[in-house]
């Protein structure tokens, strides 16, 4: 017997169902959210499954959206509070997919040919929650205690059907740490590469949600095994077999580098951490050179920072967290040189947005090597250290352009160069005063 949970958005999928019955319709929970009801963990949302009609629904409730009327999914709102709503879906039986994603028709039907339609087995549940009676028409629970990923019915129809569902079956495996059954697995090692024909948009929503649930590298070792990733992220397939020097990376090669980073990510993980984390090495191949005293991979940060922006465009994310994880690529190897910056520089790339998240890559980059943190710990004191006086960090500059033409200067780029300098000494802790910044300039143009 399942019981839900007592919050607000189960209470509401309660009350829908409970009009819904009384309006003589039947009416269950169904998909992901008995799925991890029976699995104890919290559903991110309460889908109804019932079999009125699209318009009796509407019919029966004040505040509805038809985000998808011509499958039978009507949106129910709360009518006593905002950011709560339910998706009702009639029970329905699919026509054939002619675009890789949509049916062409439907047919309202019962829960048992609904199910049948449903994608994976552990996905096709539904539940009575007045009874707490679990209703599998498909396997699902045995699936679920087992800890299989099984396509309902025969596979290849499953992923002919919505080609993303490839892809899907990977991150429900990963992120659940389920096997995915032996037919199941087969049928998406043939038909890898027909995931090229699924939208960037939908690829990418699926990659954001295996790379911020966990066993993520196990998700990235599932693609790897059955195509996928070379079919989505041939960059990242391309690690496979680079070595490394082994004095500071005794992991072995830098796919299995960068697995074991993905495992070292802290839960829950932003996703520009993630993909931060993904893609700080994936220039190493084609920057590889072992013609001199060992392997190096010169300037890798670099090009990755180019390389991680050409895919994250690809992949449609957004401009903002493409930036972000160009940023944490470019500047990930510049902790080799904290000990040897100066303050001022030091400062500087400490105050930097986000640097949160370039710590942590850092963090994760030294263990998943060779696990010594010298370089962080000294980082985080010095961090510390200046976050005490957090007016020194990022000091206000004393004089500005002004001053400076009042000294008899023209202005032009050399403005900008003068003022970080003085900036600089601030930092530096040798200018505290308005009279010091203006000697500091005088000293440096041979103005009075």
């Amino acid at each position: 017997m399942l019981h839900l949970p007592n919050i607000p958005a189960a209470a509401l999928a309660r009350r829908v169902i409970r009009k819904l019955r009384e309006a003589g319709h039947e009416a269950l929970l169904a998909g992901g959210c008995v799925r991890d009801l029976l699995l104890k963990r919290d559903p991110k949302d309460y889908d109804v499954a019932t079999s009125a009609d699209p318009d009796q629904v509407e019919a029966l409730f004040k505040r509805t959206v038809a985000v998808g009327k011509q499958f039978g999914v009507i949106k129910v709102l709360d009518d006593d509070t905002d950011g709560y709503d339910v998706e009702v879906a009639t029970f329905r039986y699919d026509g054939p997919y002619l675009d890789g994603r949509h049916p062409s028709s439907v047919r309202f039907t019962n829960a048992a040919e609904d199910a049948a339609r449903r994608d994976f087995t552990i996905n096709a549940l539904f539940l009575d929650p007045e009874s707490g009676e679990v209703i599998d028409h498909v396997g699902g629970r045995a699936d679920l205690d087992a800890k299989v990923i099984r396509a309902v019915g025969e596979p290849r129809r499953r992923f002919e059907e919505d080609k993303l569902r490839l892809l899907r079956a990977i991150r429900f495996a990963s992120g659940l740490n389920f096997d995915i059954e032996t037919e199941t697995f087969k049928a998406i090692g043939e038909m890898a590469g027909e995931i090229k024909v699924v939208s960037a948009e939908r690829i990418q929503a699926e990659l954001t949600k295996l790379l911020t649930a966990r066993g993520q590298s196990r998700g990235f070792r599932l693609m790897f095994e059955t195509g996928l990733l070379d079919a989505i992220l041939p960059e990242i397939s391309a690690m496979f077999g680079v070595q490394q020097p082994p004095e500071f990376h005794p992991e072995g090669d830098v796919f299995t580098h960068t697995m074991l980073a993905l495992d070292l990510m802290p839960y829950p993980v932003t996703i520009t951490l993630a993909l931060g984390v993904l893609l700080h090495d994936v220039a190493k191949p084609p920057t590889y050179d072992d013609s001199t005293d060992r392997i190096r991979f010169n300037g890798h940060d670099k090009l990755g920072a180019e390389m991680a922006g050409e895919i994250l465009r690809r992949l449609k994310y957004p401009t903002e967290i493409i930036e972000r994880v160009q940023s944490l690529v470019d500047d990930h190897l510049k902790f080799i040189q904290v000990k040897k910056m100066k303050t001022s520089t030091l400062k500087r790339f400490v105050r930097k947005a986000h640097f949160d998240e370039d710590l942590e890559l850092h963090r994760i980059d030294c263990l998943a090597g060779p696990g010594t943190l010298d370089t962080y710990q000294y980082v985080v004191e010095r961090l510390a250290e200046f976050q005490r006086e957090p007016e020194k960090l990022s000091p206000k500059l004393p004089i500005d352009g002004n001053d400076l033409k009042q000294l008899g200067l023209q202005p032009g780029p050399k403005f900008k160069e003068l003022l970080g300098a003085v900036e600089d000494e601030m930092l530096e802790g040798r200018i505290q005063t308005r009279e010091q910044a203006l000697d500091f300039v005088k000293s440096r143009t041979g103005t009075d």
